[in-house]
C-alpha cells in the first residue's frame, strides 16, 4: 500500500484528503506544516507529498526545496488558494522547484486521486 504525506493548515481540508485517499486504500500521514511535514517526511518516507503552499511554520515553497533535494525523484503534488499572490503565480513556482502537479484550491477530489495515481504508477525515475 503505497503512502501519502498531506501537509496544510487548513484541519478541513486535511482532514477530508485523508479520509478520502485512505478510503480509496492509501496509507496516509497528516501535517499542519511543513517542518512537522519534514520530520513525517524522514521518519516514513512517503510515495506521494500533497503539499499546500501558504502554510505558518515552514511553507510549501520551502518545503517543496526541501524535499526535492532530500529525494529528487519524490512525487510532489502542491496546491494553493493564492494568498498576496495569484495562487497561479505559487503554482508556477512550485513547479519550478520540482512539484509534479498543481492544483488550485478547492480541489477536486478525484482529480486528485488521478494525480496520485499516475505518480505512483509512473514514478518521476521512470
Amino acid at each position: 500500500m503505497a503512502r501519502i504525506l498531506i501537509i496544510d493548515d487548513d484541519d478541513q481540508i486535511r482532514e477530508m484528503l485523508k479520509l478520502f485517499l485512505e478510503y480509496a486504500g492509501y496509507d496516509v500521514l497528516d501535517a499542519a506544516n511543513g517542518k512537522v511535514g519534514m520530520e513525517l517526511f524522514y521518519a516514513n518516507p512517503p510515495e506521494v507529498v500533497i503539499t499546500d503552499i501558504l502554510m505558518p511554520e515552514q511553507e510549501g515553497l520551502e518545503t517543496i526545496m526541501a524535499l526535492h533535494k532530500a529525494s529528487p525523484d519524490l512525487n510532489i503534488i502542491a496546491m494553493s488558494g493564492g494568498g498576496h499572490l495569484p495562487p497561479d503565480q505559487y503554482l508556477a513556482f512550485a513547479r519550478k522547484l520540482g512539484a509534479r502537479h498543481t492544483f488550485f484550491k478547492p480541489v477536486d477530489c478525484s482529480i486528485l486521486l488521478d494525480a496520485v495515481r499516475e505518480c505512483i504508477n509512473s514514478p518521476v525515475s521512470a
